[in-house]
């Protein structure tokens, strides 16, 4: 018995050795997690998202603007990472969230919403109402992709999968994918459909608010314990690592997680497994030197700014009127834009 007890303890303490070493490999626990935390799909049916669309009788593979075998499983399982569907908000006084926390600031009939990232890390979407229109404020942390839609009578929620490493949102109406940073429905129902977009920025909570005082701001009362003032994603924000497969990266010239904004519009058109429209780049540090660019979007001359105080993009074209962008890190714009520019 003694020997047992003996091989079991030291089976234990090199199976902890070995741990131990493949976390410090990883570069710390978070990065670890990241890491393999696509193999926790094995623990759910990550069948279900398409399974709900069959149950539908819409075929996943006749209503789907892009290759399913792309459509990869992100780990959790559908509404594995929860929406917030009854959000909260404090004030610029209440918020515990410092001057420096990134938020995806909203304006809509001159209300002024604040979406700090550190919500956004664990939840991805929140479903909530800005200035009278139901809105669906939507995040990838992995791509670093922030798109607001307006979203009707329906909610959003996380379908736990991702096409080119990045979130693919459902509509709970129908059960609808849509990729998030086309804003456009891949597989089901409403495959080719585009959701109406609201501009939307990424700043600084401190800049926000200097701008919008009033602002509310996304209160950590959501219904669910997280720890809102950590990053859970170890150093994946700066370093050069994608966990997914991503297409068409010999097409980019800048740091994978270098900073950029696009903008884009679809058109009619509908090709497989590509964007078709137009859509257009900046890179953060080439536009803070240049200022701002003129470019062509459909038969609309806009112009892209660098905003010194919000320490972003802005697009507007030539009546002020703003046109939605999203932020995103680098690799982002050729996986789902190809060649364009």
């Amino acid at each position: 018995m003694k020997t047992i007890f003996k091989i079991a303890i030291a089976s234990s303490s090199t199976v902890a050795l070995i741990v131990g070493g493949l976390i410090l490999r990883a570069g710390g626990w978070e990065n670890f997690k990241l890491q393999n935390f696509h193999l926790t799909q094995h623990f759910h049916d990550q069948s279900q998202e398409l399974g709900d669309l069959r149950k539908q009788n819409a075929n996943p593979e006749k209503n789907s603007r892009i290759n399913l075998d792309q459509l990869k499983n992100g780990g959790p399982p559908k509404d594995g990472i929860p929406s917030v569907d009854d959000p909260k908000f404090d004030t610029a006084e209440t918020t515990p969230f410092d001057k420096e926390e990134k938020v995806i600031g909203v304006v809509v009939n001159g209300e002024a919403k604040a979406y700090p990232y550190g919500i956004l890390n664990w939840h991805e979407i929140v479903n909530d109402s800005i200035g009278g229109t139901n809105v669906s404020v939507t995040y990838c942390p992995l791509c670093d992709t922030a798109v607001v839609v307006e979203r009707g009578d329906t909610t959003f929620g996380v379908s736990g999968k991702l096409y080119q490493s990045c979130l693919v949102m459902y509509d709970r109406s129908d059960d609808s994918l849509f990729a998030q940073p086309w804003a456009l429905g891949v597989v089901g129902p409403q495959v080719n459909e585009t959701l109406p977009r609201v501009p939307a920025v990424k700043t600084t909570l401190g800049a926000w608010l200097e701008k919008h005082p009033d602002s509310k701001i996304l209160s950590t009362d959501t219904g669910y314990q997280r720890a809102y003032q950590e990053y859970p994603y170890g150093s994946y924000y700066t370093d050069s690592r994608l966990i997914f497969p991503v297409r068409n990266q010999d097409q980019r010239d800048q740091h994978p997680k270098e900073l950029i904004s696009y903008i884009w519009q679809s058109s009619n058109a509908t090709p497989h497994n590509e964007f078709a429209g137009d859509s257009h780049k900046f890179v953060h540090q080439n536009m803070k030197e240049i200022g701002q660019k003129e470019v062509q979007l459909g038969d609309r001359t806009v112009i892209a700014r660098w905003d010194e105080q919000l320490q972003t993009v802005i697009v507007e074209d030539r009546q002020g009127d703003r046109i939605p962008t999203s932020p995103a890190f680098a690799f982002v714009y050729p996986a789902f834009f190809g060649n364009s520019q």
